[in-house]
């Protein structure tokens, strides 16, 4: 995305609430791009109101390209998309809107026409269910024109080839992945033929909201115990990012992962590695192939672990999960 997006020198807008949005905006500066990072935390989703400010700041229109993570893997922020396109068109920005979808895609109502998004980037991981090993990229024509003499392009990294190529290894830049390919092929057809799009989110939805249900309930014996994104509506539906203060998160993951063969992911970004906060945070992923049996089995072995690890904790967080479950 970056190769193409951009000359050397361009600026962008790069709105961060977690990790990967900073994580993306470093990628681009080592390539070259001046990238300025509005900060949001990596507690909640951006102000579009903030967005909207600095893009009615730039005067000059300087600002290429606004860059926004739709849901942070690390901190389980998710963006209002439909939000920071209306900042650039109420600020009469003509900046593209570029959105990584890589968290999101498969799991979240995500609709690049009718949010009006330049570019989205994705990957096989997440949502659609594979190995890792592909990435996609879809882009506008708006962003096909005003990118067509970006200078950081090369040979490999130049999407004209990869979606006009004359012949079909050139959309792949060599061989072919194909084993990629025919998973893509399944995985697609789960998606759209067998369980239909909508009501994949809408699955998603609810084993989020039945994540979020129970450690709620175990925060109610325990103020160490939280989600790290309080307004629900700001929290995606692929990944939740909570803390178990003092240690708790990284004694729980510990013991999960050699008494129930369950492996929570870390608080990515959350504290540096050598920080004692390190320990205090954690992650589950409800995304892609994940049904309800699934995750109310993860949170059970969760309960089992705080109550073998005398954590204190709320009660009937797996009685209340599975009743948010029900609710459709």
């Amino acid at each position: 995305a970056n190769a193409n997006l951009f000359s050397r020198g361009d600026k962008a807008l790069q709105v961060a609430t977690g990790t990967f949005g900073w994580g993306w905006a470093s990628s681009a500066q080592r390539m070259g791009v001046d990238v300025e990072v509005l900060d949001c935390g990596k507690s909640g989703a951006a102000d579009p109101a903030l967005v909207a400010q600095r893009l009615r700041d730039d005067k000059g229109h300087s600002i290429k390209v606004l860059m926004v993570t739709h849901v942070d893997t690390a901190s389980s922020a998710k963006n209002n998309v439909p939000a920071m396109r209306n900042a650039l068109d109420e600020a009469g920005h003509p900046a593209l809107l570029a959105v990584d979808a890589v968290a999101s895609l498969g799991c979240d109502e995500l609709r690049m026409d009718e949010w009006g998004i330049d570019l989205l980037v994705g990957a096989s991981q997440k949502g659609l269910m594979m190995p890792p090993g592909l990435a996609f990229l879809w882009f506008s024509g708006k962003a096909r024109q005003l990118c067509a003499k970006s200078d950081l392009k090369t040979p490999y990294w130049d999407w004209e080839p990869r979606t006009v190529g004359a012949e079909f290894w050139l959309y792949f830049g060599g061989t072919a992945p194909t084993h990629h390919l025919f998973g893509m092929r399944e995985a697609l057809a789960m998606i759209l033929d067998e369980e239909g799009l909508e009501n994949v989110w809408a699955r998603h939805a609810r084993l989020a909201r039945s994540v979020w249900t129970a450690i709620d309930a175990w925060s109610e014996g325990n103020t160490d115990i939280g989600l790290n994104v309080s307004d629900p509506t700001a929290r995606g539906h692929s990944v939740t990012a909570a803390r178990l203060a003092n240690g708790g998160a990284k004694r729980l993951r510990t013991w999960l992962e050699a008494e129930a063969g369950v492996t929570l992911g870390i608080g990515l970004g959350m504290a540096r590695h050598d920080e004692p906060a390190y320990g205090d945070f954690f992650r589950i992923g409800h995304m892609g192939h994940v049904n309800a049996h699934m995750v109310l089995g993860v949170l059970a072995t969760m309960e089992a672990g705080l109550t073998a690890l005398d954590i204190p904790h709320g009660g009937g967080a797996v009685e209340a999960a599975a009743k948010a479950f029900g609710k459709v």
